[in-house]
C-alpha cells in the first residue's frame, strides 16, 4: 500500500523539487493584486511556457468568442447582452 506525507500547499510549494522545477509562479490581476498560481509542469526550451497573465475575470473573452469563433456580429451581441443572456 503507498503511502507517504499529506502536505498542507505551504509545505508543497517549500519542497525543495517544487521549488527546483519552478512550480508556483504569479502573475497581476486587476482586482485580487498578485496572484500565486501553480505553473505548467511541461518545461520546454524552445518554446517555454509562458505564467504572465492570470485567470480571466467571469465574461472577460465572452464578446471575442462570440465574434471570433461563431461570427456574431456586434449587433447580435449587444441584442443578448439587453436580453441578459450574457
Amino acid at each position: 500500500m503507498p503511502c507517504g506525507p499529506i502536505n498542507d500547499l505551504s509545505q508543497v510549494f517549500a519542497d525543495p523539487q517544487v521549488r527546483h522545477r519552478g512550480m508556483q509562479v504569479s502573475a497581476p490581476h486587476p482586482l485580487a493584486g498578485e496572484v500565486p498560481m501553480v505553473a505548467s509542469p511541461m518545461k520546454l526550451s524552445a518554446t517555454p511556457i509562458r505564467h504572465d497573465r492570470p485567470p480571466p475575470l467571469l465574461g472577460e473573452h465572452t464578446s471575442e468568442v462570440l465574434h471570433k469563433l461563431l461570427g456574431f456580429d456586434a449587433a447580435r451581441i449587444a441584442g443578448l447582452r439587453t436580453r441578459q443572456v450574457l
